[in-house]
């Protein structure tokens, strides 16, 4: 779902776009969130919510910045 407003776009993931693109489970999902480490889902409809895809991918790349570090540390 693409919502445009001026210069402004933003993607909003469905639930199942969420997880191919996370490789998590639903309720590994409902954890993170519940946590507080995973972006907050948006409630679009009564029985629908997605999550702004630029708030994942930012999530994501703090991911694997963290794995670089790891790897570049000295032992």
């Amino acid at each position: 779902m693409l919502f445009k407003h001026g210069e402004i776009e933003m993607r909003i993931l469905s639930k199942h776009q969420l997880k191919e693109l996370v490789l998590y489970s639903s309720q590994h999902v409902a954890r993170l969130e519940k946590a507080g480490t995973l972006p907050k889902r948006i409630q679009l409809g009564p029985n629908r919510v997605g999550w702004v895809e630029d708030e994942v991918l930012d999530w994501l790349q703090t991911r694997l910045d963290r794995r670089e570090d790891l790897i570049d540390a000295p032992e």
